[in-house]
């Protein structure tokens, strides 16, 4: 398995372990009707996210941000590695990366500003340069 499979797999782990953290969360604020329901519209009033704790929200948020940014590293994993363009440096940026991904949930969950926003943009960036990296 290349480095940026490797990689993909630890970043898929670390979505599963954004939603353990967000569900506990939110269970621990929210009664259990409300987190164990259907969710229906107009049922249980506001979204979710509004019935918790800033924290609790910003979970919610930053495990919803990691979805997006993972579908966009997912297709650069996809293309370098069927395309046979894996290299040192997309390597690199798979890790660099994963580890913004890791910075952004503290960075997030603790409204640390400008931090959150650097570390997203660092995850980004890298994420781009292995899809550039592909076409040369």
């Amino acid at each position: 398995m290349t480095t940026e499979l490797t990689v993909l797999t630890l970043a898929g782990l670390l979505q599963v372990l954004q939603m353990i953290w967000m569900s506990a969360a939110a269970n621990r604020e929210l009664p259990a009707g409300k987190t164990m329901g259907p969710r229906d519209p107009g049922r249980l009033g506001k979204p979710l996210t509004e019935q918790v704790s800033p924290r609790t929200g910003r979970l919610f948020r930053a495990a919803n941000n990691h979805f997006e940014g993972l579908i966009m590293f997912t297709l650069a994993v996809v293309v370098v590695t069927l395309g046979d363009k894996t290299t040192g440096l997309t390597a690199a940026c798979a890790w660099i990366y994963l580890g913004a991904r890791i910075a952004y949930v503290p960075c997030y969950y603790f409204g640390l500003t400008p931090w959150r926003s650097v570390v997203w943009m660092i995850g980004f960036g890298a994420t781009t340069l292995m899809l550039l990296s592909a076409l040369i």
